[in-house]
C-alpha cells in the first residue's frame, strides 16, 4: 500500500493524514506501507504504473492521480471508481457527470458501468450475497468483451459507437453470456 502525500509542504492537513495512515498500518503489519510523496507518485504511475498495488491519499491529490490512472489505459472514460467505507460506499463515474457532453450520445459510458459493478462487488462481499458478486464479475467481463471488439467501442478509444449503442453492446453480452 503506497499512502500519497505532501507532508513536506502541506504540513497540518497531510501531516495529519500521514500520522492516521501509520497509526492504521500499526494494525496490519503484513501489509507493507510505502509513502510517497505526490510529484514524484505521478512520475512513477507513467513511468511504471505495475509498481503499485494500493494507493491511499487524500481526496484532491486522489482525484488526481485516478484521472492520470485512467488515462494511461486510453480514456477518462475507462475508470470505474467507488469511494468506500466500512459502513458505506458510492459509486460514481471517473470522470464525473460531464454535463458539458451529457446529450450528445457520445460519453463513454464504461467508466460508470464499471463503478456500479464496483459496488455491487462491495456490497455483495459485506453482505455475503455470491449472486450480487458473480454479477459484478458478468458485468465486468461482457465490459472487457465488448472492448475487445474494435467495432464496438466508444469514439474517445478509436472506435465509432456513441453512448447508447455502447450500453446496448454491453447489455447485449451480459445477456449472451447468462
Amino acid at each position: 500500500m503506497t499512502a500519497v502525500h505532501k507532508a513536506n509542504v502541506v504540513r497540518l492537513s497531510d501531516g495529519l493524514f500521514l500520522r492516521e495512515v501509520r497509526n492504521v498500518a500499526l494494525s496490519y503489519p503484513d501489509v507493507q506501507l510505502e509513502e510517497l510523496i505526490v510529484d514524484a507518485t505521478a512520475a512513477l504511475l507513467i513511468r511504471s504504473p505495475d509498481r503499485f498495488d494500493v494507493i491511499v491519499t487524500t481526496n484532491m491529490f486522489g482525484d488526481i492521480l485516478s484521472d492520470e490512472a485512467a488515462e494511461l489505459s486510453g480514456s477518462l472514460g475507462l475508470g470505474g471508481a467507488i469511494n468506500a467505507g466500512d459502513d458505506i460506499c458510492v459509486a460514481q463515474a471517473q470522470h464525473g457527470s460531464a454535463p458539458d457532453i451529457a446529450s450528445g450520445n457520445i460519453a463513454n459510458p464504461t467508466s460508470l458501468i464499471l463503478s456500479a459493478a464496483m459496488l455491487l462487488d462491495w456490497r455483495g462481499r459485506r453482505v455475503f450475497n455470491d449472486r450480487l458478486v458473480a454479477g459484478a464479475a458478468l458485468i465486468e467481463s461482457a465490459i472487457e468483451r465488448v472492448l475487445d471488439d474494435p467495432e464496438t467501442r466508444t469514439r474517445d478509444i478509436g472506435g465509432h459507437l456513441g453512448t447508447d449503442a455502447f450500453t446496448s453492446a454491453v447489455c447485449a453480452a451480459i445477456g449472451a453470456a447468462k
